[in-house]
């Protein structure tokens, strides 16, 4: 018995590490506006309180740099010290936008950051983006090219993957050429039956994928894509190097060159990826859904915009929209073609040929100008607090989206989602499907 109980412990004792956790920071950064929904009028003031704690208290004599104003292009930059660990700062609009208050305080060599972004009539927010004239015309060549091409589809059964309620595939089809495919990750209900399908559009990166069975699992096709040509099942250091080599800023190839953007088979391969699902027996016929965050929030308005078997959306902080805003010192969605460093754009600036014909590229890939010819039904979420996608392309683009839409605002969120968003969304998406 005694042997037993010295093993015990001692399987306990060589455990323990690998239960701690890393958890937070014991000093936090703080900073809350005086209206509890973030969201004034223009022309009103917002009050914010900065706290800078320690264990819970405040700090003395703490070290702070401070930057104030629009989003992205701040006004005011300071440094001083808060001798008892709080201060206010006021701040307003004069017209509709954002207005971020962002505090670095500095302590035994370590930076902690805090922020807040006030909304000032979000409502009336519009985005910059001019369309082409042959847009529709560009992305019809560019789907018929494609869809001149047989599917030509492999399903690989991965047994590791499969649960009790779904069967789940490595698949591959053929998107703009024979040699081009799209790879992807399909989850399939085991029974018998007719059933709702998602599509699952990437964010930005390089990456393997493990599929969705979680979704209504046993209940709906779930097809997962990545969008580099590549298998999805690779060891992760293999996407590592890509990453860093062949495929770093992807997201920058061509964009003066709109027939060889890279973003050109991204977005054909997505609309194929509709084509393969409605390919599949299974799949019920009438209710086909796509969602995606960051740049997939832009494919799934891209997909929708070009593919009316999508028949509802759900985009969460959408990447790829009014990059033009940065033209007019405003905000505009990620990769930010056309910011620096908040300098604003001089007349002289705006007659480079260089300049021209990378704004003109760029429109054929603007989320804004894919928003406006949806139809769907539209699930709409973001953080006012987010660093990579402002709210002001975010917002733009949900106040000019013509169909049905909801929308969802966390405003603490930065470009991650809390639990209780991932819930909201997974919940819109399986009422939507009818489940």
């Amino acid at each position: 018995m005694n042997k037993r109980i010295i093993l015990s412990l001692l399987i306990l004792f060589l455990t323990l590490p690998f239960y701690g956790q890393i958890r937070g920071n014991n000093i936090v950064v703080s900073v809350t506006p005086d209206h509890k929904d973030w969201n004034y009028n223009v022309g009103q003031t917002a009050t914010f309180t900065v706290n800078v704690r320690r264990s819970g208290t405040l700090m003395e004599d703490v070290r702070i740099d401070m930057e104030a104003g629009p989003v992205m292009y701040p006004d005011v930059k300071k440094s001083l010290t808060l001798k008892d660990g709080t201060m206010t700062w006021k701040g307003k609009m004069a017209m509709p936008g954002f207005y971020r208050l962002k505090v670095t305080a500095h302590s035994g060599g370590k930076d902690y950051e805090g922020l807040c972004t006030a909304a000032f009539s979000p409502e009336r927010v519009r985005p910059m983006a001019q369309c082409p004239d042959d847009f529709d015309a560009f992305w019809k060549r560019a789907l018929d090219a494609a869809r001149a091409q047989d599917l030509n589809p492999t399903m690989t059964l991965l047994p590791d993957r499969c649960t009790k309620d779904d069967d789940v595939y490595e698949v591959s089809f053929v998107n703009d050429g024979p040699s081009s495919r799209i790879y992807g990750i399909l989850s399939v209900p085991r029974k018998a039956g007719k059933y709702p399908a998602l599509l699952r559009v990437p964010g930005a990166g390089v990456r393997p994928y493990g599929g969705d069975t979680y979704t209504a699992a046993g209940r709906c096709i779930v097809l997962e894509i990545g969008i580099h040509g590549i298998p999805v099942t690779l060891r992760q250091d293999v996407y590592d190097r890509l990453l860093g080599g062949s495929l770093n800023g992807y997201w920058e190839t061509n964009l003066d060159r709109p027939g060889q953007n890279y973003y050109r088979r991204v977005v054909t391969g997505a609309v194929r990826a509709v084509d393969f699902i409605a390919s599949q027996e299974k799949w019920n016929g009438q209710s086909l859904g796509v969602t995606g965050s960051s740049q997939g929030g832009f494919l799934s308005l891209a997909t929708a915009a070009l593919d009316k078997r999508v028949t509802f959306l759900g985009v969460v902080h959408d990447a790829m929209c009014d990059y033009e805003a940065e033209l007019h010192g405003v905000a505009g969605g990620w990769p930010h073609y056309f910011y620096d460093k908040g300098r604003k754009y001089t007349d002289n600036d705006m007659k480079s040929p260089l300049l021209q014909a990378r704004v003109a590229g760029a429109r054929y890939y603007d989320g804004v100008n894919f928003a406006r010819r949806c139809t769907q039904p539209a699930w709409f979420s973001f953080g006012l607090n987010d660093e990579v996608v402002p709210p002001t392309s975010s917002y733009g683009v949900y106040n000019i989206y013509p169909a049905a839409k909801q929308l969802s605002v966390y405003p603490m969120t930065g470009h991650f989602w809390y639990q209780e968003q991932w819930d909201e969304w997974q919940a819109w998406l399986t009422k939507q499907m009818g489940l």
